[in-house]
């Protein structure tokens, strides 16, 4: 059985890596190998991460390369198809909220073609959007050397519903000049240690348990 994780290669405000939700995808995805042990009789392996999403609303910020939500539904369903010929049940593990929608639709088509198809969501609850004090403290805790100290800064703190509107219209870069939705200067590793097992947890549960919806979000 095959793990794949999902991420995205977007700025992560000026402290964080390009690449810091494949990172958690990844981490998540090798972590689960340990709390998967003795599912089944069939091993689970880890595949090499997808690094790039869905991150239009970045790209106001240098780094940000997306492929957007077509692309990245049709990179997951033909990658679908090509592992079921020799694996016998896909996870998909999701790092970056802005995928969701391709792998959803991704998934829900392999489902109706016969394959064995799910994915997971690396989520907490009470997580802020992005790069703040969420992110950052997993950062410290699983790549420590990768997190610019000097660097953090607070972004914009609102609910994520009320940006809504701005974000449509301008991305990021219209609610946040740093990049930053959260307050990444509370972050700490041991609270980045806590918040890694919950997401693994949340993931280990979702796959044990193995009850698609008819997206083929485990659940």
């Amino acid at each position: 059985m095959l793990i794949i994780p999902v991420g995205s290669t977007e700025q992560h405000g000026p402290h964080l890596p390009l690449d810091t939700d494949t990172r958690i995808a990844s981490a998540v995805g090798h972590a689960l190998l340990e709390r998967l042990d003795g599912v089944s009789a069939t091993d689970w392996v880890v595949a090499p991460a997808v690094p790039y999403g869905a991150s239009g609303e970045h790209e106001g910020f240098p780094g940000t390369v997306s492929i957007g939500t077509e692309a990245l539904r049709l990179l997951l369903l033909e990658y679908g198809r090509s592992a079921s010929s020799w694996a016998s049940r896909l996870v998909f593990v999701n790092g970056h909220g802005g995928n969701v929608e391709a792998l959803a639709a991704a998934t829900a088509l392999l489902r109706q073609e016969g394959r064995d198809a799910g994915w997971v969501p690396c989520m907490v609850e009470g997580a802020d959007a992005h790069a703040g004090h969420t992110e950052t403290s997993v950062l410290l805790h699983i790549s420590p050397g990768d997190v610019w100290a000097d660097e953090l800064a607070p972004g914009n703190t609102a609910p994520l519903a009320e940006l809504m509107p701005a974000m449509r219209r301008g991305g990021i870069a219209a609610v946040s000049e740093v990049g930053v939705l959260g307050d990444p200067t509370t972050a700490t590793a041991a609270e980045g240690e806590r918040i890694f097992a919950e997401m693994v947890n949340g993931c280990a549960g979702r796959i044990r348990r193995w009850e698609p919806d008819r997206n083929g979000l485990l659940t």
